[in-house]
């Protein structure tokens, strides 16, 4: 979007200490090459930095930090960002939010959401008109090639293991095409009659599937999940309480 930016992505931090110290290093200089772009000088830093155990340590845990993450790509935007607008500065208004997606409902919501933004603020009407999202990734793909339409659906960028509920690409643009039609302005609380099958698979009341997705952005805070998700997670952190308990527990009653 034009001052922010979302993404679903899964993430194990433990996945780092089972790469080699050979491995950590390459990761590391493809991320951060030397100012020479030759073998030369990346073998040179990569050399460099296999000598230094304390270094590679901490690179390692890096390469596995979701903050990382964010950082380099936070960095990289405004750099181009400034350099298109000639100026300096500040670009971001500030640090990003996380949410944990306890379960596939919500998984499935927050790709929703993310891919219906362009939609919601206005800057197109058309999910294949949708710049920077995977859905129109998605489109794209089918129209190259109609049979991924009965492909089951896969991460955009990485392998993840497919969801356990086992959903085809056509079921995932269904989805998202009757999300966007459910939550414009000009419709609010009407739902079609015509829902599609992967709704009525996922949701006992097809109410519940709009207000779950537009929660993502306003009715959660750090979990994404049921009501039970949100009480144990709450535990696990010796908390008492989670922001979003009160809507995750109002869902259940929307009919």
């Amino acid at each position: 979007m034009s001052n922010h930016l979302h993404l679903v992505l899964e993430f194990d931090p433990a996945a780092t200490k089972t790469w080699s110290d050979d491995e950590v290093a390459t990761r590391w200089v493809r991320l951060y090459p030397p100012r020479e772009a030759t073998e030369a000088a990346f073998d040179a830093k990569k050399n460099n930095l296999l000598a230094d155990a304390a270094r590679l340590e901490i690179t390692r845990q890096r390469l596995g930090d979701v903050s990382w993450l964010m950082k380099c790509l936070a960095e990289h935007i405004a750099k181009r960002a400034n350099a298109e607008d000639i100026c300096k500065g500040r670009f971001w208004e500030g640090r990003f939010k996380s949410q944990v997606i306890k379960d596939e409902k919500g998984l499935l919501a927050a790709m929703a959401y993310v891919d219906l933004n362009p939609i919601r603020a206005g800057t197109t009407n058309r999910l294949d008109h949708s710049h920077n999202t995977s859905v129109k990734e998605r489109i794209k793909q089918v129209r190259d090639n109609p049979k991924r339409l009965a492909a089951t659906m896969m991460p955009i960028h990485g392998s993840i293991k497919p969801l356990i509920l086992n959903i085809k690409v056509k079921d995932y643009l269904e989805l998202v095409d009757w999300t966007g039609r459910q939550i414009r302005d000009d419709k609010r609380g009407s739902i079609s009659k015509q829902v599609p099958n992967i709704v009525q698979k996922i949701e006992d009341d097809a109410a519940r599937w709009p207000t779950r997705v537009k929660a993502i952005g306003s009715g959660y805070w750090r979990v994404i999940g049921e009501a039970e998700d949100l009480i144990d997670t709450a535990k696990a952190i010796g908390q008492k309480f989670l922001c979003g308990l009160g809507f995750a527990q109002s869902l259940s009653k929307i009919s």
